[in-house]
């Protein structure tokens, strides 16, 4: 059976370098599992894509020699079998605010007797490799479990939900967590108040043990998130990376066009 490089790297202390997909798109999907990036998130959460394109993507990064991995739209029991069994080898969580959260995704994410996913299918031992007989012996060694850290409550909480056995990492959603430290009168979060709640989130991880990461939006950020001791880091997305190179030759060719607003990517 396969074994998943991302747990080993991120145990080892080393930091990993994903993205995000959210075209859903089978041949960019290819393109980019070839491409050196340690893991793809397909993003479950936000883009609309089935459980049929889901299957094919992760089978096709698996295929690749790349880590495929899923965002769920929330943390249960359901979503997190279904993404498991259609051959991701690791999820993503959002909204993790409190312990209860983080138990029931971790207790979804592993077998009996650590914790009540359910035994079926077949694709996700295709995925590895290996037999489902293998595949249901050692998938709790190998399945990654990421909870993201979105929220103010997130952060006080963080010190209990990271030293939970089977957290894997934490990954940091900035735009969310930014937006939940607007204060009650409308006011935003200066950079400088965001900057300080995430470095709170890398210390309890440092403190517990538990990898940290965050979504940057361009290669510079990424790595000095990783200088910064983040492990497990998301750069753009693929739409990212098509509209940004489109956008760069618009503006070469059509300068009367001015700009176009990326951040909607």
């Amino acid at each position: 059976m396969k074994t998943n490089p991302v747990k080993r790297l991120l145990r080892e202390g080393k930091p990993t370098f994903g993205t995000w997909l959210s075209l859903g798109d089978l041949y960019a999907t290819r393109v980019l599992a070839r491409s050196g990036f340690d893991w793809l998130t397909l993003d479950i959460e936000h883009s609309a894509i089935d459980w049929s394109q889901a299957a094919m993507i992760f089978a096709c990064i698996a295929d690749a020699g790349c880590v495929p991995i899923a965002r769920v739209p929330k943390g249960n029991h359901d979503y997190i079998k279904r993404v498991l069994d259609a051959g991701a080898w690791g999820i993503v969580v959002p909204m993790v605010d409190t312990v209860e959260q983080a138990e029931i995704a971790i207790r979804a994410a592993k077998y009996p007797p650590v914790g009540n996913r359910s035994l079926g299918g077949g694709m996700h031992a295709m995925n590895f490799g290996t037999s489902q007989g293998e595949y249901f012996r050692r998938a709790n060694d190998e399945i990654l479990v990421v909870l993201q850290t979105e929220s103010p409550t997130g952060v006080a909480n963080a010190e209990a939900i990271y030293s939970l056995p089977g957290v894997d990492a934490i990954f940091i959603g900035p735009v969310d967590l930014r937006a939940n430290m607007r204060t009650i009168d409308g006011r935003e979060a200066s950079d400088a108040e965001l900057e300080e709640m995430i470095a709170r989130v890398v210390a309890t991880g440092r403190q517990t043990g538990t990898p940290t990461g965050m979504h940057t939006m361009d290669p510079r950020s990424a790595l000095l998130r990783a200088e910064q001791g983040m492990q497990f880091i998301a750069v753009g997305s693929e739409l990212k990376f098509m509209a940004q190179r489109a956008l760069e030759v618009v503006r070469t060719v059509r300068p009367e066009m001015g700009d176009v607003d990326l951040a909607r990517y």
